[in-house]
């Protein structure tokens, strides 16, 4: 199976000029806990909500309005293809220890797979599991 199978299409993304409060507030009404940002169609990064809460909260002498999510985001955030088979993006996220990819095709963004949508599918809930057990174990820096 691919991940185009299971993606999210049309993924909601922001703007990298766009501020930490639009960031937060989109995630609250999707009910999400990132969101990719792009330049153009480019993912250059990733803002979640950790991000939101620690990355901003240390920022010194700005209100969420007037910080930009570039001040916050991961750049150069893991992708992946539409094509990706669903066993090896599983892989990736727990070797990497994260929980949602942007999909992209052709520089640009198409969709996003969480790991709750590997979950869904009893084919792939080993897959799912293995990855969270990874993800949820402390990382290491060598």
């Amino acid at each position: 199976m691919k991940l185009r199978d299971v993606m999210t299409k049309n993924a909601t993304f922001l703007n990298v000029n766009d501020n930490i409060e639009k960031a937060a507030q989109i995630m609250k009404d999707q009910n999400i806990g990132s969101v990719p940002v792009c330049e153009g169609n480019k993912v250059v990064g990733i803002v979640t909500d950790r991000d939101i809460t620690i990355r901003a909260t240390a920022a010194e002498n700005k209100s969420n309005g007037e910080t930009n999510v570039r001040s916050i985001m991961t750049s150069n955030p893991v992708t992946a293809s539409p094509d990706m088979d669903v066993h090896e993006a599983a892989k990736i996220m727990s070797d990497k220890q994260i929980r949602r990819l942007p999909v992209v095709e052709n520089n640009s963004l198409v969709g996003m797979v969480a790991l709750g949508d590997l979950a869904t599918d009893p084919l792939l809930s080993d897959n799912a599991g293995e990855a969270l057990k990874n993800i949820s174990e402390p990382y290491n820096v060598e």
